[in-house]
């Protein structure tokens, strides 16, 4: 069955870094635009970051632009989101989706809290 599980959240310092990986099974990866969203306590969902097939087009929130960077492995099912110079307002679960057409699966999410 498809499966997209997050890892690579916590606990860091403002200003600090973190890696988020998502990987993926049970569809053909290399035919999904990817993305990450995420949410924060009270807050609806929102798009961070997306990164299509293909040609690999990437689209970041005005928030992350410059610090967040979104890439793909095709040959891991994998997609990943660099987050740089972190601020406590990045602070949500973050959420990976695939999607091709109408299709589209979530992940069940990772927690990433900044925080002095």
């Amino acid at each position: 069955q498809v499966q997209l599980v997050e890892s690579g959240g916590g606990l860091v310092q403002p200003g600090g870094s973190l890696r988020l990986s998502c990987a993926a099974s049970g569809f053909t990866f290399s035919l999904y635009a990817m993305s990450w969203y995420r949410q924060a306590p009270g807050k609806e969902r929102e798009l961070v970051a997306s990164i299509t097939s293909g040609v690999y087009t990437t689209n970041y929130a005005d928030s992350v632009k410059g610090r967040f960077t979104i890439s793909r492995d095709n040959a891991k099912s994998t997609v990943y989101l660099q987050m740089n110079s972190l601020k406590p307002e990045d602070t949500a679960m973050y959420y990976c989706n695939a999607r091709r057409g109408s299709g589209r699966y979530w992940g069940q999410g990772t927690q990433v809290t900044v925080s002095s």
